[in-house]
């Protein structure tokens, strides 16, 4: 069936490309109109060489969960019961008959399970640590000292347990403090997502969510599930029921275990537009769009302020041994720092990074939300197990500055931050070129935006 299904769904992306080419990439895989629910890729990027000299000595980390079952629970029993009152009253299509089989083995399956991490999203954070230490051995080598923080939600804890999981079956030796708790709350989760969500409906993006919305049309699908147009009309919120089945839909490919998915319901035009309007929602809520009050963007500073202050540290300690004059007695220096949270801190995070990787900008701040994803994508920032990696590197030799590159789902990035070639004492000093940057600029340009200027 899986087969049958992918060649249907080939011939329709053939069919659309030809009259869309930036929709018809974006959908040849079908995969990533599944917004934040597109399970994470496995990077194919190579690595540009460090500046002579220069190798790795810190890493800090912000990633988000695995791939998880949708949630909440509800809309697995909402979809199972719209369904069999349906069938019970004699109108169901056949594709609707088979649909109920897949909408009663999720309301048995998925709906206990809801919002929990998936063997895959296991698998997703393993891959990501045993990719770290083969891209930066020199940071974990020998017992190198790691610490890892966890958000108080179960899926966010059991992907950090993954992840050291497979630290520690690549280097046995490492000296490893791992914890969740609330007070770490402050900056891998600060705020009340329902609340920003709130504050960021104002009347003038509703207006535009119209807009994109009158492009999202479930009379197609209905029509291919119940057999009755007056019954539709009566019986059934379409427009929900549409939202559940791409939301539900798209949380599969998260469980490969489950054989079946919502991929024949869909034209990927259908899909396409409804993705659409699911980016910009993400847009409006933690992006940098003109149309809301960016409050949003609060969830992340104190996360940007976190990582600014605590590498200060780590260098700073570095710094120290390096000169000898460091105690026993001295606190352990830390080689990495991890931390694993949301989407709703990500997000924001790399909005405030304003990172650039091809056509994506994800600090972009736009009002043609018609055209908005052809700039900002979230798949492309927050998939399942989405993560922020500033990645420190030093030369022995002597008075070298510290150098940082930033890496979004373990791809290099280009910063807006600009080295000037002239010291405050007007002395020449050397620039490194992207992904390269001093990290005394990075500090001064990122700690601005940190402090909310």
């Amino acid at each position: 069936m899986k087969k049958f299904l992918a060649l249907l769904l080939t011939m329709a992306v053939v069919c659309f490309a030809q009259t869309d080419s930036v929709q018809g990439d974006i959908i040849k895989d079908f995969r990533k109109l599944g917004s934040n629910y597109y399970a994470y890729p496995t990077p194919e990027a190579k690595y540009t060489k460090a500046p002579a000299g220069y190798k790795p000595f810190y890493l800090s980390h912000y990633g988000r969960h695995g791939s998880r079952f949708h949630q909440p629970a509800d809309h697995y029993h909402d979809l199972y019961n719209t369904l069999a009152k349906a069938d019970s009253a004699g109108k169901l299509t056949d594709l609707g008959k088979n649909l109920l089989e897949r909408a009663k083995y999720l309301d048995e399956y998925a709906a206990p399970r809801a919002g929990d991490l998936t063997q895959l999203g296991v698998a997703q954070h393993q891959g990501i640590a045993k990719r770290m230490v083969k891209n930066f051995p020199e940071v974990f080598k020998n017992d190198a000292y790691i610490e890892a923080y966890a958000s108080t939600s179960v899926r966010c804890v059991v992907s950090m347990a993954a992840f050291l999981e497979e630290l520690r079956a690549q280097k046995p030796k490492l000296d490893i403090h791992q914890e969740s708790g609330k007070y770490l709350m402050s900056f891998i989760s600060p705020l009340d997502f329902g609340k920003i969500i709130g504050e960021s409906n104002t009347p003038a993006w509703q207006k535009e969510n119209e807009k994109l919305y009158s492009h999202v049309d479930p009379t197609r699908m209905m029509r291919s599930i119940f057999n009755d147009t007056n019954y539709i009309k009566k019986k059934v919120n379409a427009s929900d029921l549409y939202s559940k089945i791409y939301e539900i839909g798209n949380s599969l490919q998260g469980s490969p275990e489950i054989e079946f998915s919502f991929d024949d319901l869909w034209t990927a035009e259908d899909m396409f537009e409804r993705w659409r309007a699911q980016n910009a929602w993400w847009y409006s809520v933690l992006g940098n769009n003109p149309f809301a009050k960016k409050q949003g963007l609060e969830n992340a500073r104190p996360l940007l302020k976190n990582v600014l202050e605590v590498a200060d540290k780590v260098i700073a300690a570095d710094t120290t041994k390096a000169d000898k004059t460091a105690t026993k007695n001295a606190p352990k220096k830390t080689s990495a720092t991890l931390r694993f949270g949301h989407d709703t801190v990500i997000f924001p995070f790399a909005v405030l990074l304003q990172l650039e990787n091809g056509t994506q900008n994800t600090g972009i701040e736009t009002a043609d939300m018609e055209n908005l994803h052809k700039v900002w994508r979230d798949y492309e920032i927050s998939p399942m197990a989405a993560n922020v990696q500033f990645v420190f590197y030093k030369s022995s030799k002597k008075g070298t500055p510290i150098l940082v590159k930033v890496m979004l789902n373990e791809i290099e990035q280009k910063l807006p931050v600009t080295c000037e070639t002239r010291d405050e004492r007007r002395e020449t000093r050397d620039c490194p070129a992207a992904p390269y940057y001093r990290w005394e600029d990075v500090k001064e340009f990122y700690g601005k935006i940190a402090a909310g200027k």
